[in-house]
């Protein structure tokens, strides 16, 4: 019998075992890097241990560390999350050799599926039908391919190539993110099918010889590979469905599955199925299986590592629908990149649970207010899950409550996740792995550019309210007010974008709003201030009362209305000089590391070449050429560590001129 379980992992995903813990009566350790030393997982755990360090090599990814934390936690049992060393058969073994309660599948297994080169032929031979895979780039002979990593998933050291001319550059690249990620750097290339559905089963395998399929999800909404959305029950036909059943259960038992693992398929749109990949792991969105079959997961994990039968031997019936979204810390407008800093606010309204059953909306989050969004790790902050008895219900309640959540401090990918649930599209399950790239509707922010002003306008009034609040003479006076009305108050704003907006406004000395406008916008709208305070303004706009929630955080000012959010920056109104840029000049957009630089001062280059890769938070980000020019400095070499704003690298365009 487990009584003392640690957790190998950090985030949402040791919050949920350690959920399930609780209910059972099982005490828990966490262990964690310097970075995460005030995370809420470890402040979830009964225990905690140091990993000395922040990156994942020098702590999340040592073996010897982690053996080491649960000799000195009296831990008697070690879950391994997902990621990290999840599908590391090294790792089971040593927590198993350690005398350990190791809960996941044998080493064996998991070896068997961690190369996938290996697991495809092998699964190959029991009739799971596979797509065209080479290993030589030099034996590819139809096009379009994907190039991935034969160690780990979730979308890390993948690429799509449509022709020869970028699959050497795509291989190389590819090599080098798994190389980082897993320790691994072996790429095969498969067939690329387009239009296709990425559907999978979750089985669940125990020590009597059982093997079962807990249904199918959907999972075909990605970005860089990698699933934001996933639901369950996949809508797919009858026949398709028994077929994904079949295929998944033989793959488990061809390699005596035990434990909680998920079988991948690409279902074409001439309605072949394809395997892709089996994770021998609990799945990120396990959540929306849990939700339609009543079972938790990581309590049947816990059940047969302790030799325990599974309850269930047969597939159950799924009940309603459930639908996950996964909110990450990324700006989708700027090609997903990671975003980092402080969450200053996190709050989504309408939560039935956190990380077990629910019957609406469950949050399984690995943030809470204040958390630091480290650069250090994967850039997902929270899942939200909404289950509703059918999936219209289901994706309009977490539309809903995600258009309505507080998240405060760093970009996210919110807006984008509001625009997919709600599209005509995904109603009419119009889904494949492409769908975004088919759909740049959806990456339009949700409030409407001609509603900046307004909001804009509320974060102004909110900011006088809290002056005048704060004043400790006439406090009641409207802000700015003068006996003879000669100019209007400014409050001068910087949008995300880097857009300049002027807000100018004057109040009568009963507090109401005078004249108003705003210098980068035309708007003619009637405002009528209906109430004004610190952190929430009610307006009248053209007849109709909006009221605006308003959060200040040093000069950040976040404004969440009924038509969307904006995120604000007030300028100070006398500001200090600064240190003026080279012109052509490129910043780091986030801390991380120049993994390669491409080009030499001096040489030419053209609009969209590439300069330099910069390496952060697990996935390489291109830095390309703004414009025809010469490269004038390239100030970080490779391997130079940088900080957000760092100046990578300066290209003149007139120096192309002369």
């Amino acid at each position: 019998m487990i009584t003392k379980l640690l957790v190998a992992n950090r985030g949402e995903i040791a919050r949920r075992v350690f959920a399930t813990c609780r209910a059972l009566g099982v005490a828990t350790v966490a262990v964690h890097s310097d970075a995460d030393a005030d995370a809420p997982f470890v402040a979830d755990a009964d225990q905690a241990v140091r990993l000395p360090g922040n990156t994942p090599a020098e702590t999340y990814l040592r073996i010897d560390a982690i053996l080491d934390a649960a000799r000195r936690s009296g831990a008697d049992a070690v879950h391994p999350g997902y990621g990290f060393l999840a599908e590391n058969a090294e790792f089971a073994a040593a927590v198993t050799d350690a005398g350990l309660t190791w809960v996941g599948p044998p080493a064996k297994a998991i070896a068997a599926m961690g190369d996938k080169m290996a697991a495809k032929a092998l699964l190959a031979d029991a009739g799971v039908p596979m797509l065209p895979t080479w290993t030589d780039p030099a034996e590819v002979t139809a096009f379009p391919v994907l190039v991935k990593a034969a160690a780990g998933g979730g979308g890390r050291g993948m690429r799509i190539v449509h022709d020869a001319a970028g699959l050497a550059e795509a291989v190389a690249g590819a090599r080098r993110e798994a190389a980082a990620a897993f320790g691994d750097g072996t790429v095969f290339i498969e067939r690329y099918v387009e239009r296709g559905r990425h559907v999978e089963v979750q089985i669940f395998g125990d020590t009597h010889g059982t093997v079962v399929a807990l249904g199918v999800r959907d999972c075909s909404i990605q970005r860089r590979h990698q699933k934001i959305v996933e639901e369950a029950p996949g809508v797919l036909p009858d026949d398709v469905r028994a077929a994904l059943h079949e295929a998944a259960v033989a793959a488990g038992r061809a390699v005596d599955y035990v434990g909680a693992g998920t079988v991948e398929f690409l279902l074409a749109p001439d309605g072949q199925v394809h395997f892709l990949e089996m994770n021998t792991r609990l799945q990120v969105e396990h959540p929306v299986t849990e939700l339609t079959t009543g079972l938790d997961l990581v309590r049947l994990q816990l059940l047969v590592a302790e030799g325990e039968p599974l309850p269930v031997t047969t597939t159950p019936p799924a009940d309603g629908h459930a639908i996950e979204v996964r909110l990450c810390a990324e700006d989708p407008a700027q090609g997903f990149r990671p975003a980092t800093g402080t969450l200053h606010r996190f709050a989504i309204p309408g939560v039935a649970a956190e990380f077990g059953p629910a019957r609406g909306l469950r949050l399984d989050s690995g943030v809470v207010d204040g958390s630091t969004v480290s650069v250090h790790y994967d850039s997902m902050l929270a899942k939200l899950v909404a289950w509703a008895p059918t999936r219209t219900e289901a994706a309009r309640a977490l539309a809903g409550a995600l258009a309505r959540a507080e998240l405060h401090g760093v970009a996210t990918n919110r807006d984008l996740l509001v625009r997919v649930l709600r599209s005509p599209e995904f109603a009419a399950v119009d889904v494949d792995t492409g769908f975004l790239d088919r759909h740049p509707e959806v990456f339009e922010p949700l409030l409407p550019a001609e509603q900046l002003p307004v909001a804009a306008l509320a974060a102004a009034l909110a900011g006088a309210a809290a002056r005048r609040a704060a004043a400790p003479v006439l406090a009641g006076l409207p802000s700015g007010w003068r006996n003879v009305p000669s100019f209007p108050q400014v409050t001068s704003f910087t949008s995300p974008g880097g857009e300049e907006i002027e807000v100018h406004y004057r109040l009568d000395r009963t507090g109401a709003l005078a004249e108003w406008s705003v210098s980068s916008s035309d708007t003619t709208s009637a405002v009528t201030v209906v109430d004004a305070t610190p952190d929430r303004v009610v307006l009248d706009v053209d007849g109709v009362r909006r009221a605006f929630r308003v959060h200040r955080v040093g000069s950040s000012v976040f404004v969440d209305g009924p038509d969307g959010a904006a995120s604000l920056t007030e300028l100070p109104r006398l500001p200090l000089p600064t240190a003026e840029l080279a012109a052509g000049s490129l910043l780091a957009p986030l801390p991380g590391a120049v993994t390669r630089v491409h080009v030499e001062v001096g040489q030419r280059v053209a609009a969209g070449d590439l300069l330099l890769t910069l390496e952060a938070m697990k996935l390489e980000h291109p830095v390309l050429a703004p414009a025809d020019g010469v490269v004038t400095e390239l100030p970080v070499p490779a391997g130079g560590q940088v900080e957000t704003g760092a100046v990578l690298a300066v290209v003149d365009p007139e120096e192309d001129t002369q």
